[in-house]
């Protein structure tokens, strides 16, 4: 980028501006397989300074320049979708503030990361209870950017439903605050003569005329990140209009988010794990079945790949845990011995049941193992905290581990976030695996089994010269097994760099008729984070895979 541009920019704003190698370098990936290279990065220090870099950006544009403007919070998108060519917006070094904890909601800068949000609120007795396996380093505009879930979302959804408010700014620098309105209200946000009251009248009309057609174009599954969320928007029978349900998942296509209200809950004060060892996956459906008939919190998973990989990483688990590495080997003892011993199950299951007190929580979470017994399986209910937490970092930690671990394979993440209905488990599963066998891959299987949403990540050498056409043809054939059970091709992640040439294929070219003019209604000069979502090159994509081992 001309350096002109730089200091112009400079400038204008109070934030810091950017073009140095190791800067550059590290806004360059994220935690997926690519690598984009930026041409600048911004720290703003206010949503002044937002505003005031996009109106820019508009006006260059409208020259006849071409910049574009990239939000970024911390970087654990396992998609790509904060990488790009353009200006990358940081969040987290200045714009992470916690503006008001209120009675059942609190207000915040999305550049705070989750792990401080979740602390702040907790001390409240209250809790955003979409957070997601990576809490302990993702940020919560990510989570709305994402429209993250995790392992909460079983029972409490994901964070579309907590999003109420969004303080937003438009393509031309200008500044909206989306949230549920009623039609009388609806009609007076139309009548402004700014560019917020001409996305409502346009939004208003594309929702209004083609309301069968996006009501019906909604996944059959139980959490999705795919597409743009029109059919949440709006709502004849209730008469709710609703813009910050096309913002969340939307992965900063449409308008840079600079505050967020979020809805907040209050989670059962008492917890007890119940852990299922299962020898053959097989029978994983009519367990599940099983299981979610005790109402669980949370239904987790992990697999044999996943543990022995934890064992061998047990340093990088004691320094999570914290406490004498003596202490923490013992308790780990059984594990190790199953190891050794070749005794490992080849999957195992985390089933949370929660309680107003202990007792209640702890006969829920034994009603479900005695169950299991009794239809053969190997289950026990946790002693308390200490034994369930190992569990939970195994699960919660394995890809970050993995990533972290410098080997000759790589985690490469790109079939790792499907979903389909539970029901259609029984016939799924074994198609799944059958085109998995295809493949000399080393892979683990973790995820959100109460939702049917499978985290498969595959280890490879990226250096292997058929590494692209593995992932290439695993990808095409991983999808439309999905798809061929109206699935998702993401439940969590989102569609990034790595899925958004999927999208016509999951929703068909008259939906995505519709994505496309939400994405030119809200963004027409297509600044904000182009190649995401709509307008997808699959070969870009392809041409920016990561060939090298420096994950």
């Amino acid at each position: 980028m001309q350096q002109k541009t730089k200091e112009e920019i400079a400038a204008l704003i109070e934030g810091e501006v950017r073009d140095d190698a190791a800067t550059l370098e590290r806004l360059s990936k994220d935690a997926s397989i690519f690598t984009v290279r930026p041409s600048l990065a911004v720290a703003p220090r206010s949503a002044t300074d937002v505003e005031k870099l996009v109106e820019y950006v508009a006006k260059r544009n409208q020259e006849g320049e071409r910049l574009t403007v990239t939000a970024r919070s911390a970087g654990t998108d396992m998609t790509g979708g904060p990488l790009n060519e353009g200006i990358i917006l940081e969040f987290t070094e200045h714009m992470n503030a916690l503006r008001e904890i209120g009675a059942d909601s609190a207000t915040v800068e999305p550049g705070m990361y989750y792990r401080d949000f979740e602390k702040a609120t907790l001390a409240k007795g209250l809790l955003l209870p979409s957070y997601t396996a990576s809490k302990d380093l993702c940020a919560v505009g990510g989570m709305v950017a994402n429209n993250s879930g995790g392992e909460k979302t079983l029972v409490y959804g994901k964070t579309e439903k907590y999003v109420r408010r969004l303080k937003v700014v438009l393509s031309d620098g200008s500044v909206a605050e989306f949230e549920k309105l009623t039609m009388k209200e609806l009609e007076a946000k139309k009548k402004l003569d700014t560019l917020e009251g001409q996305i409502y009248r346009k939004m208003h009309e594309l929702c209004e005329s083609e309301y069968d057609l996006i009501k019906a174009s909604k996944p059959n599954v139980t959490k999705n990140s795919s597409g743009y969320y029109l059919w949440n928007v709006y709502d004849r029978e209730t008469g709710t209009f609703d813009l910050t349900q096309v913002i969340v998942g939307s992965q900063g296509t449409l308008g840079i988010v600079t505050e967020i209200e979020f809805a907040l809950v209050r989670p059962h004060t008492h917890t007890r794990l119940a852990v299922v060892f299962l020898k053959e996956m097989k029978t994983l459906p009519k367990v599940i079945h099983e299981l979610l008939s005790f109402t669980p919190e949370s239904l987790e998973s992990y697999d044999d790949h996943t543990f022995r990989f934890a064992i061998k990483l047990f340093p990088m688990i004691v320094k999570r845990l914290g406490g004498s590495i003596f202490g923490l080997a013992l308790r780990f003892w059984p594990e190790f011995k199953a190891v050794l011993t070749g005794g490992l199950p080849k999957l195992i299951l985390l089933a949370e049941f929660s309680g107003d007190t202990d007792e209640e929580a702890t006969a829920k979470a034994e009603a479900s193992v005695a169950a299991m017994r009794e239809m053969g399986y190997e289950a026990r209910v946790t002693t308390g905290p200490e034994e369930a937490e190992k569990y939970w970092v195994m699960r919660r930690e394995s890809f970050n581990l993995l990533r972290q671990k410098k080997t000759d394979m790589r985690t490469a993440s790109f079939i790792e976030d499907f979903a389909v209905h539970p029901d259609d488990l029984p016939t799924f599963l074994p198609k799944f695996y059958a085109l998995l066998d295809e493949y000399d891959l080393t892979y683990t299987v973790a995820g959100h089994m109460g939702d049917a949403n499978f985290h498969i990540i595959p280890l490879m050498d990226m250096r292997r010269p058929d590494a692209d056409d593995i992932i290439s043809a695993l990808m095409d054939k991983v999808y439309r097994l999905v798809l061929s059970y109206r699935g998702t091709i993401t439940a969590e992640h989102n569609d990034g760099l790595i899925r958004s040439s999927y999208v016509p294929l999951m929703y068909g070219d008259d939906v995505v008729a519709l994505f496309e003019r939400t994405k030119d209604i809200f963004d027409p000069h297509r600044i904000f984070n182009p190649g995401k979502k709509v307008f997808a090159d699959r070969q870009y994509a392809l041409e920016h895979m990561v060939h090298n081992n420096l994950g």
